[in-house]
């Protein structure tokens, strides 16, 4: 059991990365007060695909190939921003007595999954976990198939304690809120989170393009 130790201090690395607030963290926030739990888990789906996107990508050697590729991470940086306002414009203009998602359609499943995984793809403090600090944890040199297989469970199982808890406690607000009637105010909360999310993305994105030669 070799690999025991790495996996644990990988495990505890990670969570301490993901409860840390951030852009992922304020999505997550709003798509559930705006959805509800069912969408904020679908959002979560994109945002772990994210996660075990730069863990292959690490695993697999490339990091280097990714760093060459700067350019199109800031590209994603601002799609991914701009996304971002559309779905908060989206939600503080729907109108308060027609709840934001009622039923998930395919369409819709999807959405949530690709702005999770947008937002992961686009956030530094991701690229800089997986790029530069995971190698400092753990051996990447010596990971095998099934020691990534365990990496891709434990990321999962770690995404999933850490960042469930704001989806499940943001959907107790919006049951709440709903009862009182107060739909606007909550459409126009989860368009505040989604929103903030958005400008910090484009605001590194910008970041990004000021610091190149």
């Amino acid at each position: 059991m070799e690999f025991s130790a790495p996996l644990l201090t990988y495990a505890a690395a990670l969570a301490i990365a993901a409860i840390i607030p951030g852009p992922g963290v304020a999505a997550l926030v709003g798509q559930s007060l705006a959805g509800g739990f069912r969408a904020s888990l679908f959002f979560l789906i994109g945002l772990a695909l994210g996660d075990l996107s730069y863990l292959t990508f690490a695993v697999a050697g490339l990091a280097v190939i990714a760093q060459t590729f700067a350019g199109a991470f800031v590209v994603v940086k601002v799609l991914g921003g701009l996304y971002l306002l559309y779905l908060a414009y989206r939600i503080w203009t729907t109108k308060a007595a027609t709840p934001h998602v009622s039923r998930m359609d395919a369409t819709s499943r999807l959405s949530a999954m690709l702005a999770g995984y947008t937002i992961t793809m686009s956030n530094p403090k991701t690229i800089i976990f997986y790029l530069a600090l995971l190698p400092a944890v753990v051996d990447l040199d010596r990971i095998g198939v099934s020691q990534w297989g365990a990496l891709c469970l434990v990321t999962v199982a770690v995404l999933g304690a850490t960042l469930l808890p704001y989806a499940v406690l943001a959907d107790r607000a919006r049951t709440v809120l709903g009862r009182s009637s107060s739909l606007q105010k909550l459409n126009r909360w989860a368009a505040g989170f989604i929103g903030t999310a958005g400008v910090m993305i484009l605001g590194q994105a910008a970041a990004a393009v000021t610091r190149r030669p």
